[in-house]
């Protein structure tokens, strides 16, 4: 398949999960990419399975401006432009609201919202008219979690963040769209996959019974940076089994069970 051939991607967060996922799905339609993330082994780990002219990494931490607009520029010098932006950055916690520590709400908030307004905002400047950019929020934009108030702000903040640059970059043909994966097995979701009583509410909750692979997300993300999906912007669009039709796992509840303390997830 070669339906985003000519294109140029860029994509944050891109060495694991749902990132490499999407990183390997975009070069398979024929993307050239630009993928940036703060773990460069993992980086350097997607090379021999993937057709390297077509493949430039860097690390990028998204919680530092100038890391992403280096990101940026370096689509627009190695491959002469930009038409695709996915901000996929990110990472969880835990802590309930009452004893949650500052620095960890705001280390949360940085990655999972600034990071998101970043990638927007010097993708958007450079990006070739007619392009798409994806942000990846999560189920819990629009569920709330006990335990989960900075990662649940956070990622509602990018569903809204990415409707304002939808408005803002509409006129310029540049589309904005956000995925909302439920749960999904990667290493980042590694806690919850220990604890069995936690994957098996979400696949109690979701009705069709499980959780997700980060290929199937990948697939999503790559039909709305193609123009399969030319006429959408502004949307949400839920990856997660229908779990927005349940509930959200009772995470302090099972964690006391288990006597479990403040895991990162």
């Amino acid at each position: 398949m070669s339906r985003l051939a000519g294109k140029v991607a860029l994509i944050t967060g891109a060495a694991s999960g749902i990132g490499l996922a999407t990183t390997r799905r975009l070069l398979d339609d024929g993307a050239m990419v630009v993928a940036g993330d703060i773990d460069e082994a993992g980086l350097a780990a997607i090379s021999p399975k993937t057709s390297t002219d077509r493949l430039v990494t860097a690390r990028c931490d998204v919680t530092q401006e100038i890391d992403v607009e280096n990101l940026v520029s370096l689509a627009v010098s190695h491959f002469g432009g930009l038409d695709i932006a996915i901000a996929n950055a990110g990472a969880g916690g835990y802590a309930l609201l009452t004893e949650h520590p500052l620095g960890e709400w705001q280390r949360i908030i940085d990655l999972c919202l600034t990071g998101v307004f970043l990638t927007v905002k010097h993708s958007g400047a450079v990006m070739r008219d007619n392009g798409s950019i994806v942000t990846v929020a999560s189920l819990n934009a629009i569920q709330p979690s006990r335990g989960m108030a900075a990662y649940c702000t956070a990622k509602a903040g990018v569903a809204m963040l990415s409707r304002v640059a939808a408005m803002e970059l509409g006129p310029r043909g540049i589309r904005v769209n956000t995925v909302a994966p439920g749960l999904v097995q990667t290493n980042a979701t590694g806690t919850f996959f220990a604890i069995p009583p936690i994957v098996e509410e979400f696949a109690e909750n979701a009705p069709l019974g499980r959780y997700a692979s980060p290929d199937e997300i990948a697939s999503v993300i790559a039909f709305l940076a193609s123009n399969d999906s030319s006429y959408m912007s502004a949307s949400f669009v839920s990856i997660d089994g229908g779990g927005n039709t349940g509930r959200y796992p009772n995470l302090p509840a099972i964690f006391e069970q288990i006597g479990f303390q403040s895991p990162s997830t």
